[in-house]
Protein backbone atom coordinates (compact mmCIF):
# COMPACT_ATOMS: atom_id res chain seq x y z
CA UNK A 1 0.00 0.00 0.00
CA UNK A 2 2.05 2.85 -1.16
CA UNK A 3 1.89 6.71 -0.54
CA UNK A 4 0.68 9.61 -2.75
CA UNK A 5 -2.26 9.66 -4.32
CA UNK A 6 -3.96 11.86 -2.20
CA UNK A 7 -4.62 14.17 -4.71
CA UNK A 8 -6.90 12.22 -6.69
CA UNK A 9 -11.08 11.27 -6.46
CA UNK A 10 -10.09 7.83 -7.16
CA UNK A 11 -6.73 5.48 -7.46
CA UNK A 12 -7.67 2.54 -9.36
CA UNK A 13 -6.02 -0.14 -11.53
CA UNK A 14 -6.95 -0.29 -15.31
CA UNK A 15 -7.61 -3.34 -16.80
CA UNK A 16 -4.64 -3.02 -18.84
CA UNK A 17 -4.11 -6.47 -19.28
CA UNK A 18 -7.77 -7.57 -20.79
CA UNK A 19 -7.24 -4.46 -22.90
CA UNK A 20 -3.89 -5.70 -24.08
CA UNK A 21 -4.85 -8.72 -25.16
CA UNK A 22 -7.16 -7.53 -27.29
CA UNK A 23 -4.38 -5.42 -29.02
CA UNK A 24 -3.01 -5.92 -32.87
CA UNK A 25 0.72 -7.68 -32.95
CA UNK A 26 2.31 -4.58 -33.59
CA UNK A 27 1.06 -2.58 -30.38
CA UNK A 28 1.44 -5.43 -28.45
CA UNK A 29 5.10 -5.82 -29.97
CA UNK A 30 5.78 -1.82 -29.25
CA UNK A 31 4.55 -2.22 -26.06
CA UNK A 32 7.67 -4.92 -25.66
CA UNK A 33 9.58 -2.60 -27.42
CA UNK A 34 9.37 0.01 -24.91
CA UNK A 35 9.21 -2.53 -21.83
CA UNK A 36 12.50 -3.55 -22.41
CA UNK A 37 13.88 -0.06 -23.14
CA UNK A 38 12.47 0.84 -19.41
CA UNK A 39 13.81 -2.37 -17.92
CA UNK A 40 17.42 -1.47 -19.25
CA UNK A 41 17.23 2.38 -18.01
CA UNK A 42 18.93 2.10 -14.27
CA UNK A 43 16.01 4.27 -12.02
CA UNK A 44 17.42 3.81 -8.98
CA UNK A 45 18.00 6.49 -6.25
CA UNK A 46 21.44 5.66 -6.16
CA UNK A 47 22.76 6.45 -9.89
CA UNK A 48 20.14 6.27 -12.23
CA UNK A 49 17.66 8.93 -13.11
CA UNK A 50 14.01 9.01 -13.84
CA UNK A 51 14.81 11.34 -16.65
CA UNK A 52 16.65 9.19 -19.07
CA UNK A 53 13.56 6.94 -19.33
CA UNK A 54 10.86 10.02 -19.19
CA UNK A 55 13.13 11.43 -21.61
CA UNK A 56 13.14 8.11 -23.77
CA UNK A 57 9.47 7.73 -23.51
CA UNK A 58 8.72 11.47 -24.50
CA UNK A 59 10.83 10.79 -28.03
CA UNK A 60 8.72 7.95 -28.47
CA UNK A 61 5.70 10.21 -28.44
CA UNK A 62 6.80 12.53 -30.02
CA UNK A 63 8.12 10.90 -33.42
CA UNK A 64 3.95 9.03 -32.83
CA UNK A 65 2.86 12.59 -33.99
CA UNK A 66 2.65 14.16 -30.36
CA UNK A 67 2.59 18.34 -30.50
CA UNK A 68 6.18 19.37 -28.87
CA UNK A 69 3.17 21.48 -26.31
CA UNK A 70 2.01 18.27 -25.56
CA UNK A 71 4.74 16.40 -24.56
CA UNK A 72 6.80 17.89 -21.35
CA UNK A 73 9.74 16.30 -19.26
CA UNK A 74 10.17 18.73 -16.45
CA UNK A 75 11.38 18.09 -12.39
CA UNK A 76 12.95 19.81 -9.77
CA UNK A 77 16.74 18.85 -10.68
CA UNK A 78 17.92 17.18 -13.58
CA UNK A 79 17.82 13.53 -12.01
CA UNK A 80 14.52 13.50 -11.13
CA UNK A 81 12.41 14.07 -14.19
CA UNK A 82 8.64 13.58 -15.00
CA UNK A 83 7.06 13.03 -18.34
CA UNK A 84 3.62 14.48 -18.67
CA UNK A 85 1.61 14.11 -21.65
CA UNK A 86 -1.30 14.99 -23.23
CA UNK A 87 -4.26 13.43 -25.58
CA UNK A 88 -6.10 16.52 -26.40
CA UNK A 89 -9.83 15.61 -26.50
CA UNK A 90 -13.01 17.52 -27.10
CA UNK A 91 -13.22 18.93 -23.18
CA UNK A 92 -16.81 17.50 -22.22
CA UNK A 93 -15.85 16.10 -20.07
CA UNK A 94 -12.97 16.85 -17.34
CA UNK A 95 -9.21 15.05 -18.35
CA UNK A 96 -8.56 11.59 -17.42
CA UNK A 97 -5.00 11.21 -15.55
CA UNK A 98 -3.44 7.97 -16.16
CA UNK A 99 -0.20 7.57 -13.65
CA UNK A 100 2.86 5.02 -13.26
CA UNK A 101 6.06 5.62 -11.48
CA UNK A 102 9.32 5.30 -13.53
CA UNK A 103 11.43 4.79 -10.59
CA UNK A 104 12.93 1.40 -8.98
CA UNK A 105 13.71 0.04 -6.03
CA UNK A 106 17.67 -0.87 -5.50
CA UNK A 107 18.97 -3.74 -7.13
CA UNK A 108 22.29 -5.22 -6.36
CA UNK A 109 24.14 -7.51 -9.23
CA UNK A 110 24.61 -10.03 -6.60
CA UNK A 111 21.51 -10.47 -5.22
CA UNK A 112 20.22 -11.66 -8.80
CA UNK A 113 20.55 -14.71 -10.42
CA UNK A 114 20.86 -12.25 -13.98
CA UNK A 115 21.42 -8.88 -14.61
CA UNK A 116 18.57 -6.89 -13.30
CA UNK A 117 18.92 -4.13 -15.54
CA UNK A 118 19.52 -6.55 -18.56
CA UNK A 119 15.54 -7.39 -19.97
CA UNK A 120 14.92 -11.21 -19.81
CA UNK A 121 11.94 -13.76 -21.10
CA UNK A 122 12.23 -16.61 -20.39
CA UNK A 123 9.77 -19.50 -19.59
CA UNK A 124 7.20 -17.50 -20.35
CA UNK A 125 8.19 -15.04 -17.46
CA UNK A 126 9.71 -11.35 -17.65
CA UNK A 127 13.13 -10.92 -15.48
CA UNK A 128 14.57 -7.73 -14.79
CA UNK A 129 13.76 -4.54 -12.14
CA UNK A 130 10.75 -3.41 -12.59
CA UNK A 131 8.92 -5.70 -14.28
CA UNK A 132 5.87 -5.54 -12.27
CA UNK A 133 6.42 -2.03 -10.19
CA UNK A 134 6.15 -0.50 -12.68
CA UNK A 135 7.58 -0.36 -15.60
CA UNK A 136 5.05 -2.92 -17.15
CA UNK A 137 2.53 -0.21 -16.38
CA UNK A 138 4.78 2.68 -17.83
CA UNK A 139 5.11 0.37 -21.40
CA UNK A 140 0.96 0.00 -21.49
CA UNK A 141 -0.01 3.55 -21.13
CA UNK A 142 3.02 4.64 -23.45
CA UNK A 143 2.18 2.32 -26.08
CA UNK A 144 -1.46 2.58 -25.53
CA UNK A 145 -1.37 6.50 -26.04
CA UNK A 146 0.68 6.02 -29.10
CA UNK A 147 -1.96 3.79 -30.59
CA UNK A 148 -4.80 6.03 -29.86
CA UNK A 149 -2.62 8.54 -31.65
CA UNK A 150 -1.84 6.77 -34.26
CA UNK A 151 -5.65 5.62 -35.13
CA UNK A 152 -7.12 9.74 -34.45
CA UNK A 153 -8.59 8.67 -31.94
CA UNK A 154 -10.18 12.08 -30.08
CA UNK A 155 -11.93 11.43 -26.54
CA UNK A 156 -14.45 13.14 -25.35
CA UNK A 157 -11.79 14.27 -22.54
CA UNK A 158 -8.45 14.87 -22.82
CA UNK A 159 -6.30 11.86 -21.69
CA UNK A 160 -3.12 12.87 -19.34
CA UNK A 161 -0.37 10.63 -19.16
CA UNK A 162 2.29 11.22 -16.29
CA UNK A 163 5.35 8.89 -15.72
CA UNK A 164 6.82 10.06 -12.50
CA UNK A 165 9.66 10.18 -10.13
CA UNK A 166 10.54 8.81 -6.98
CA UNK A 167 7.57 6.69 -5.91
CA UNK A 168 9.91 4.10 -4.18
CA UNK A 169 11.90 6.74 -2.23
CA UNK A 170 13.90 9.67 -2.55
CA UNK A 171 13.21 13.79 -2.03
CA UNK A 172 11.65 14.15 -4.95
CA UNK A 173 8.44 12.28 -5.12
CA UNK A 174 6.96 13.19 -9.08
CA UNK A 175 3.17 13.16 -7.77
CA UNK A 176 3.82 15.54 -5.21
CA UNK A 177 5.77 18.01 -7.00
CA UNK A 178 3.91 18.00 -10.01
CA UNK A 179 0.76 18.72 -7.52
CA UNK A 180 3.22 21.64 -5.61
CA UNK A 181 4.17 23.16 -8.49
CA UNK A 182 2.15 22.29 -11.69
CA UNK A 183 -1.10 21.05 -10.61
CA UNK A 184 -2.90 22.60 -13.49
CA UNK A 185 -0.77 20.25 -16.16
CA UNK A 186 -2.47 16.77 -14.33
CA UNK A 187 -5.74 17.79 -12.91
CA UNK A 188 -8.45 15.79 -13.74
CA UNK A 189 -11.78 14.54 -12.36
CA UNK A 190 -9.85 11.45 -11.24
CA UNK A 191 -6.60 8.98 -11.83
CA UNK A 192 -6.41 5.75 -13.07
CA UNK A 193 -2.70 4.65 -11.49
CA UNK A 194 -1.30 1.25 -12.76
CA UNK A 195 0.12 0.56 -9.60
CA UNK A 196 -3.09 0.40 -7.88
CA UNK A 197 -4.03 -3.08 -7.80
CA UNK A 198 -3.72 -6.55 -9.45
CA UNK A 199 -4.97 -9.24 -11.77
CA UNK A 200 -5.14 -12.46 -9.66
CA UNK A 201 -4.55 -16.21 -10.43
CA UNK A 202 -5.62 -19.18 -8.77
CA UNK A 203 -5.41 -22.85 -9.90
CA UNK A 204 -4.94 -21.63 -13.38
CA UNK A 205 -8.39 -19.26 -13.27
CA UNK A 206 -8.62 -15.71 -13.32
CA UNK A 207 -9.67 -15.05 -9.72
CA UNK A 208 -10.41 -11.37 -9.20
CA UNK A 209 -9.28 -7.98 -10.81
CA UNK A 210 -8.14 -5.70 -7.56
CA UNK A 211 -8.88 -1.64 -7.71
CA UNK A 212 -7.17 -0.13 -5.13
CA UNK A 213 -9.37 3.20 -4.60
CA UNK A 214 -8.23 3.83 -0.79
CA UNK A 215 -4.42 3.76 0.56
CA UNK A 216 -2.75 3.76 3.96
CA UNK A 217 0.34 6.24 4.32
CA UNK A 218 3.17 5.15 5.28
CA UNK A 219 5.26 7.05 7.66
CA UNK A 220 8.83 6.59 9.79
CA UNK A 221 9.13 7.28 13.20
CA UNK A 222 12.36 6.99 15.31
CA UNK A 223 12.07 5.63 18.93
CA UNK A 224 15.39 7.38 20.94
CA UNK A 225 16.78 7.14 23.96
CA UNK A 226 19.86 8.45 25.60
CA UNK A 227 22.06 7.75 28.95
CA UNK A 228 25.10 8.68 30.53
CA UNK A 229 27.09 6.05 29.18
CA UNK A 230 29.96 4.29 30.90
CA UNK A 231 32.14 1.16 30.88
CA UNK A 232 31.54 -3.09 30.46
CA UNK A 233 33.47 -3.60 33.33
CA UNK A 234 30.98 -1.79 35.57
CA UNK A 235 27.33 -2.43 34.21
CA UNK A 236 24.49 -0.65 35.94
CA UNK A 237 20.41 -1.28 35.91
CA UNK A 238 20.31 2.05 33.67
CA UNK A 239 21.31 1.05 30.26
CA UNK A 240 19.93 2.67 26.82
CA UNK A 241 19.83 -0.70 24.96
CA UNK A 242 17.44 -2.07 27.57
CA UNK A 243 15.26 0.95 28.37
CA UNK A 244 14.76 0.69 24.30
CA UNK A 245 14.21 -3.33 23.96
CA UNK A 246 11.44 -3.10 26.74
CA UNK A 247 9.68 -0.72 24.51
CA UNK A 248 9.71 -2.33 21.88
CA UNK A 249 8.23 -5.03 23.67
CA UNK A 250 5.21 -2.90 25.00
CA UNK A 251 5.35 -1.83 21.15
CA UNK A 252 5.52 -5.74 19.93
CA UNK A 253 1.70 -5.82 21.85
CA UNK A 254 0.30 -2.84 20.00
CA UNK A 255 -3.13 -3.57 18.03
CA UNK A 256 -4.87 -0.47 16.58
CA UNK A 257 -8.45 -0.55 16.96
CA UNK A 258 -10.41 -2.20 13.63
CA UNK A 259 -11.55 0.78 11.65
CA UNK A 260 -13.43 -0.04 7.96
CA UNK A 261 -13.80 2.59 5.66
CA UNK A 262 -16.45 2.19 2.34
CA UNK A 263 -13.51 0.56 0.76
CA UNK A 264 -12.18 -1.91 3.14
CA UNK A 265 -15.68 -2.45 3.94
CA UNK A 266 -16.23 -3.19 -0.20
CA UNK A 267 -13.25 -5.82 -0.36
CA UNK A 268 -14.70 -7.93 2.15
CA UNK A 269 -18.40 -8.25 0.83
CA UNK A 270 -16.93 -9.17 -2.35
CA UNK A 271 -14.03 -11.26 -1.05
CA UNK A 272 -16.25 -13.51 0.86
CA UNK A 273 -18.22 -15.06 -2.31
CA UNK A 274 -14.75 -16.12 -3.63
CA UNK A 275 -13.64 -17.92 0.13
CA UNK A 276 -15.28 -20.34 1.79
CA UNK A 277 -16.19 -21.64 5.37
CA UNK A 278 -14.87 -19.73 8.45
CA UNK A 279 -13.13 -17.39 6.42
CA UNK A 280 -15.83 -16.17 4.56
CA UNK A 281 -18.39 -16.19 7.22
CA UNK A 282 -15.55 -13.64 9.12
CA UNK A 283 -15.47 -11.51 6.15
CA UNK A 284 -19.41 -11.28 5.81
CA UNK A 285 -19.58 -10.59 9.81
CA UNK A 286 -16.70 -7.95 9.80
CA UNK A 287 -18.44 -5.98 6.95
CA UNK A 288 -21.16 -5.37 8.93
CA UNK A 289 -21.62 -1.99 10.93
CA UNK A 290 -19.98 -2.26 13.70
CA UNK A 291 -18.09 -5.27 12.67
CA UNK A 292 -18.02 -8.39 14.67
CA UNK A 293 -14.84 -8.65 16.96
CA UNK A 294 -14.46 -11.99 17.05
CA UNK A 295 -14.55 -12.73 13.38
CA UNK A 296 -12.31 -9.35 13.35
CA UNK A 297 -9.90 -11.67 15.68
CA UNK A 298 -9.73 -14.49 13.48
CA UNK A 299 -9.06 -12.56 10.57
CA UNK A 300 -6.20 -10.63 12.27
CA UNK A 301 -4.40 -13.67 12.34
CA UNK A 302 -3.65 -12.67 8.84
CA UNK A 303 -0.61 -10.45 7.93
CA UNK A 304 -2.85 -9.77 4.77
CA UNK A 305 -6.36 -8.88 6.54
CA UNK A 306 -5.06 -7.67 9.26
CA UNK A 307 -3.31 -4.70 7.49
CA UNK A 308 -6.95 -3.60 5.71
CA UNK A 309 -8.31 -4.22 9.03
CA UNK A 310 -6.29 -1.61 11.28
CA UNK A 311 -3.34 0.74 11.15
CA UNK A 312 -0.08 -1.49 11.58
CA UNK A 313 3.26 -0.24 13.20
CA UNK A 314 6.26 -2.30 13.45
CA UNK A 315 9.94 -2.04 14.33
CA UNK A 316 12.08 -1.79 11.07
CA UNK A 317 15.66 -1.15 12.26
CA UNK A 318 17.71 -0.91 15.75
CA UNK A 319 21.09 1.10 16.16
CA UNK A 320 22.61 1.10 19.26
CA UNK A 321 26.15 1.58 21.00
CA UNK A 322 29.47 3.16 20.04
CA UNK A 323 31.75 0.08 21.03
CA UNK A 324 32.36 -3.08 22.76
CA UNK A 325 33.23 -2.36 25.43
CA UNK A 326 31.45 0.89 26.61
CA UNK A 327 27.93 1.17 28.15
CA UNK A 328 25.61 2.48 24.93
CA UNK A 329 25.09 6.64 25.09
CA UNK A 330 21.82 6.42 22.44
CA UNK A 331 19.99 3.44 21.49
CA UNK A 332 17.59 3.93 18.71
CA UNK A 333 14.65 2.26 16.75
CA UNK A 334 13.09 3.02 13.55
CA UNK A 335 9.09 2.25 13.72
CA UNK A 336 7.28 2.13 10.29
CA UNK A 337 3.73 2.64 10.73
CA UNK A 338 1.29 2.08 7.62
CA UNK A 339 -1.92 4.67 8.80
CA UNK A 340 -5.51 4.10 7.62
CA UNK A 341 -7.24 6.97 5.35
CA UNK A 342 -8.59 9.44 7.78
CA UNK A 343 -6.42 9.01 10.40
CA UNK A 344 -3.03 11.53 10.89
CA UNK A 345 0.35 10.48 11.76
CA UNK A 346 0.32 13.07 14.98
CA UNK A 347 -2.10 10.34 15.78
CA UNK A 348 0.00 7.69 15.37
CA UNK A 349 2.68 9.33 16.95
CA UNK A 350 0.94 9.87 20.21
CA UNK A 351 -0.35 6.38 20.20
CA UNK A 352 3.42 4.67 19.72
CA UNK A 353 4.22 7.59 22.64
CA UNK A 354 1.44 6.38 24.72
CA UNK A 355 2.62 2.44 24.26
CA UNK A 356 5.94 3.19 24.62
CA UNK A 357 5.15 4.74 27.88
CA UNK A 358 8.98 5.95 29.17
CA UNK A 359 9.22 9.89 28.94
CA UNK A 360 12.70 9.26 28.95
CA UNK A 361 12.64 7.63 25.32
CA UNK A 362 11.36 10.33 22.38
CA UNK A 363 9.15 9.04 20.06
CA UNK A 364 9.32 11.61 17.13
CA UNK A 365 9.90 11.92 12.84
CA UNK A 366 12.91 9.76 10.83
CA UNK A 367 13.92 12.97 9.08
CA UNK A 368 14.30 15.51 11.75
CA UNK A 369 12.61 18.83 11.84
CA UNK A 370 11.35 18.69 8.08
CA UNK A 371 9.48 15.83 8.37
CA UNK A 372 7.72 16.97 11.65
CA UNK A 373 6.70 19.90 9.64
CA UNK A 374 5.40 18.30 7.10
CA UNK A 375 3.68 15.15 8.47
CA UNK A 376 2.82 17.62 11.71
CA UNK A 377 0.70 19.62 9.52
CA UNK A 378 -0.45 16.97 7.68
CA UNK A 379 -4.59 16.62 7.70
CA UNK A 380 -6.34 13.31 7.84
CA UNK A 381 -7.07 12.49 4.20
CA UNK A 382 -10.19 10.70 3.83
CA UNK A 383 -10.33 7.53 1.74
CA UNK A 384 -11.73 7.68 -1.99
CA UNK A 385 -15.08 7.08 -2.54
CA UNK A 386 -16.12 4.36 -5.08
CA UNK A 387 -17.00 6.10 -7.80
CA UNK A 388 -19.23 4.29 -10.27
CA UNK A 389 -17.89 6.01 -13.58
CA UNK A 390 -14.26 4.58 -13.23
CA UNK A 391 -15.88 1.11 -11.64
CA UNK A 392 -18.72 0.08 -13.58
CA UNK A 393 -16.22 0.18 -17.17
CA UNK A 394 -13.80 -1.59 -15.36
CA UNK A 395 -16.71 -4.32 -14.24
CA UNK A 396 -17.76 -4.98 -17.35
CA UNK A 397 -14.40 -5.60 -19.27
CA UNK A 398 -13.58 -7.84 -16.37
CA UNK A 399 -17.03 -9.81 -16.80
CA UNK A 400 -16.15 -10.08 -20.10
CA UNK A 401 -13.45 -11.99 -19.97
Amino acid sequence: MKFLRVFVAASVFTAAGAFAAQQSPDVRNLAREIFKQLIEINTTESVGSTTVAAEAMAARLRQAGFADKDVQVLGPNPRKGNLVARLPGSGARKPLLLLAHLDVVEARREDWSVDPFQFLEKDGYFYGRGTTDIKDGDAILTATLIRLKQEGFRPDRDLILALTADEEGGDSNGVRWLVENHRDLIDAAYCVNTDGGDFQIQNGKRRLTAIQASEKLSVHYLLEVKNRGGHSSLPRKDNAIYQLANALVRLEKLAFPVDLNEVTRAFFERDAALESGQVAADMKAVAHEPPDPAAAGRLSASPYYNSLLRTTCVATRLDAGHANNALPQTARAVVNCRILPGESPEQARKSLAQVVGDPEIAVSYLGGEKAAAFYSAMKPIPPSPLRPDPLAPMERVTSSL
